[in-house]
C-alpha cells in the first residue's frame, strides 16, 4: 500500500501549489526537496557568499553541467560548469528559485497561447499553439493573487490582458520617484507606462510582514517573507496544517516504474547519503525544467526504455528561455536640481514599471508583423560586487586600476544615480535547444548530468535589438544619458521552461492538457517545462497559475 496519496518531487512554484491544494483537500502529501529548508532569519545581504560563494546552490563541482555553444563559425563547444562557472541553477531549497525571485508579475496574453495560428509557422522553429487558451488560465491567475499575495494596481492601457477582478488584492509597494518620471515623460511621447504586478506584499498578512525595502530582491532570499514564495506563501501554512510532509536534503535520483508503466516510487539519496525510497498513489515532477528532463531520462523502466514518459522521444526537446536584452542611462545627480536631486539619490522603493507598446511589432524592417515583447524598467540592483566589477575594465578591454579606477568608483556610487531596462521576449523552440544526459561527466555520486544545448533561432536578435533600441528611447525620454544596451549573448539562467511540452497528440508532446504524462497515467509535470512557448513575460506567474490548475485535476483523480 502506497505510503502517500502524491509525492512531489521539487517544491518551488510547481509544486508548492500542488502540495498546498492537496494538503487542503486532505491528501497525504510529501514534497522531496534536494535542498535545506532556509526560513526568513537565514536570509541574509551577505553579497560575497551570494555572488562569489553561490550561498543556496548546487556545488559547479559536484554538480557540473555540460554546456554547449555554437562559435562564430557554426561548430559548437562544450564545456563542463565545473571549469566555465557558468551554470544553470536558480536555488537548491525549500521554495526553489521563488525565493530569489524579483517578483515582476506579469501574465501571458490571449495571443501567447497561438503564436503559430497568430503569426504562422517560421523555418526552423518548432513554434505550436497551446492545448489550452488563456481564459482557462485566467481564473488561476486571480487564485494566485490572494494565495500567493501580489500587490500593485491595475489602470487602463492599451495592451492590457482581459481580468475577471477589477485589481489586485494588495495596494502597490512603494514606488521611486523614476515611476513619476517614466510616467510623465515616456507618456509624452506616445508611450503607455503601467504599474507592475508584484508578488511582494505591501502590507502584512498572517506570519508574513510587509516588503522593508533593502533593495535586495532578485538573487537575494525575503527576511521578512513578503516576497510569495513557494515556501512563505504556500508550503509553511500546508505543513501547519498537519496533511504536508517536506522532506530536505531528499535528492531524487530516479523514479521507479512497473512493468504496466506506472510510477511506483521515487528514489532519492538523503542528508547522509543514504538511498531511500517513497511510494505513492500519484507523482508530480517539478524540478525546475533541466532537472524534470534529466530525471525523466534517468528514469528508464519496463515500458519505458528511452527513460520515463519518453516514448515520443521529445523529453528535453524544445526547451526555451528568453530572448532578452539590458540597457542603461544615468541622470547626473550634481547636474540636477536640489530637490530632483534629492529624490532620484534616495534608495530602496521600486520603479514598478514596465512598457508593452510593442509586445506585437510591425514594422516592415522586421518583415511585417511579429511577436515582440516586454520592456521592464528597473532600478540597478544595489550588490556592489558586480557594479564595482564592472568598472575594472575599459573600453578595449584593459584593466583600470590605481586612481583612474577609484574616480570610476566615485562617479559610479556617488556622482550617478542609473536606471536600467530589461527585454523580455519569445525565445523560439529550435532543434538546438534542448537536454540530455552526458554521455561520459558524471556527478560526485556518479550520476550522469545534464548536456545543455543552447542553440538560438536567428529571428530571436533581431526582436530583441528592436526592443533594446525602444528601450534606449524611454530612458533618453526620461532625460537620461549615456544610454546604451546590448543583446545576451547566451540566455538568461534565471528563464528557463520547456523540455517536456504539453499537447492533445502523443506523438508531438510529452504531456497531456492536463500535464499529466501520456504514457504514465499517475505522473504529472507541473514546473515550467510544460511550457510550448514562452512567451515574453517572466514565467513564474504562468508556473503557479498552471500548478494550481492541475493541483484541481489531481484533486478529481484522487
Amino acid at each position: 500500500m502506497a505510503e502517500y496519496d502524491v509525492c512531489i518531487v521539487g517544491s518551488g512554484a510547481g509544486g508548492g501549489p500542488v502540495a498546498a491544494r492537496l494538503a487542503a483537500a486532505g491528501r497525504a502529501v510529501v514534497v522531496l526537496e534536494k535542498g535545506s529548508w532556509a526560513h526568513e532569519a537565514d536570509f541574509y545581504k551577505d553579497e560575497r557568499a551570494m555572488v562569489a560563494r553561490r550561498a543556496w546552490k548546487s556545488g559547479l563541482v559536484a554538480e557540473p553541467r555540460v554546456l554547449e555553444d555554437r562559435n562564430a563559425d557554426g561548430t559548437w563547444t562544450a564545456a563542463s560548469t565545473a571549469t566555465s562557472e557558468r551554470d544553470y541553477w536558480n536555488g537548491n531549497l525549500v521554495g526553489g528559485a521563488t525565493n530569489f525571485m524579483s517578483g515582476y508579475f506579469h501574465r501571458l496574453k490571449p495571443l501567447d497561447f497561438r503564436l503559430r495560428s497568430e503569426f504562422g509557422p517560421v523555418a526552423g522553429a518548432d513554434v505550436v499553439d497551446w492545448p489550452i487558451a488563456y481564459d482557462d488560465l485566467e481564473p488561476w491567475y486571480a487564485h494566485v493573487e490572494h494565495a500567493v499575495g501580489v500587490s500593485g494596481r491595475i489602470v487602463a492601457h492599451p495592451h492590457a490582458e482581459p481580468r475577471s477582478t477589477p485589481d489586485l488584492p494588495w495596494p502597490p509597494t512603494a514606488e521611486h520617484p523614476f515611476a513619476a518620471r517614466i510616467d510623465q515623460h515616456c507618456g509624452a511621447v506616445g508611450m503607455h507606462p503601467f504599474p507592475v504586478a508584484r508578488a511582494i506584499l505591501s502590507r502584512p498578512q498572517g506570519r508574513r510582514r510587509a516588503c522593508e525595502y533593502s533593495g535586495y530582491c532578485g538573487g537575494y532570499g525575503c527576511a521578512s517573507g513578503a516576497k510569495g514564495s513557494a515556501r512563505a506563501a504556500l508550503l509553511d501554512a500546508a505543513v501547519a496544517g498537519g496533511h504536508c510532509e517536506v522532506r530536505p536534503h531528499a535528492h531524487v535520483t530516479r523514479l521507479l516504474s512497473d512493468a504496466t508503466g506506472r510510477v511506483t516510487a521515487a528514489e532519492y539519496r538523503d542528508g547522509r547519503g543514504m538511498t531511500r525510497q517513497v511510494t505513492a498513489r500519484l507523482f508530480v515532477l517539478a524540478a525546475q525544467a533541466i532537472e524534470s528532463c534529466r530525471l525523466l531520462l534517468l528514469s528508464p523502466g519496463p515500458r519505458h526504455p528511452q527513460g520515463l514518459a519518453n516514448a515520443s522521444g521529445l523529453v528535453g526537446r524544445n526547451l526555451v528561455f528568453s530572448s532578452a536584452a539590458l540597457g542603461s542611462g544615468e541622470f547626473d545627480i550634481d547636474a540636477l536640481p536640489g530637490a530632483e536631486a534629492a529624490a532620484l539619490a534616495r534608495p530602496g522603493p521600486f520603479v514598478n514599471r514596465a512598457l508593452q507598446d510593442w509586445y506585437v511589432i510591425d514594422d516592415p524592417a522586421l518583415g511585417g508583423r511579429r511577436k515582440g515583447g516586454t520592456l521592464e524598467l528597473v532600478e540597478p540592483h544595489p550588490n556592489a560586487l558586480p557594479r564595482a566589477n564592472g568598472l575594472k575594465w575599459d573600453a578595449h578591454g584593459k584593466l583600470v586600476w590605481g586612481v583612474p579606477l577609484q574616480r570610476r568608483l566615485v562617479h559610479e556610487f556617488r556622482r550617478v544615480r542609473r536606471l536600467n531596462f530589461e527585454v523580455f521576449a519569445d525565445w523560439l523552440p529550435n532543434p538546438d535547444c534542448h537536454v540530455r544526459l552526458d554521455p561520459s561527466v558524471r556527478d560526485a555520486w556518479g550520476v550522469p548530468v545534464a548536456r545543455v544545448k543552447l542553440g538560438y533561432h536567428a529571428e530571436n536578435a533581431p526582436v530583441a535589438a528592436f526592443l533594446a533600441a525602444r528601450g534606449e528611447d524611454a530612458l533618453r525620454a526620461c532625460g537620461a544619458s549615456g544610454v546604451h544596451s546590448r543583446i545576451y549573448d547566451s540566455p538568461p539562467p534565471n528563464l528557463v521552461a520547456g523540455g517536456c511540452r504539453f499537447g492533445t497528440d502523443p506523438a508531438t508532446s510529452v504531456l497531456d492538457p492536463d500535464c499529466r504524462a501520456h504514457t504514465v497515467d499517475n505522473l504529472f509535470v507541473t514546473d515550467g517545462s510544460f511550457m510550448p512557448t514562452g512567451g515574453s513575460v517572466p514565467y513564474t506567474w504562468t508556473i503557479y497559475a498552471n500548478a494550481f490548475r492541475v493541483a484541481e485535476r489531481i484533486v478529481d483523480q484522487l
